[in-house]
């Protein structure tokens, strides 16, 4: 993903975020599509973080 198809300099903060957030949901959408169409029942994780963390510490 590259970062200048989705900021510019012209945009507000708050359009910037808005944009990575968009971009972000757009890709683990994506990446849920993908695992399902190909039997999978996990996708890419909401917070990279978890996968470093056993799940009694979550």
């Amino acid at each position: 993903m590259n970062a200048s198809t989705i900021i510019n300099d012209t945009m507000s903060l708050e359009e910037k975020l808005a944009a990575i957030d968009a971009a972000v949901a757009a890709a683990q959408a994506d990446a849920q599509a993908n695992a399902n169409a190909s039997g999978f029942t996990t996708d890419a994780p909401v917070d990279p973080a978890d996968l470093t963390m056993c799940v009694g510490c979550q």
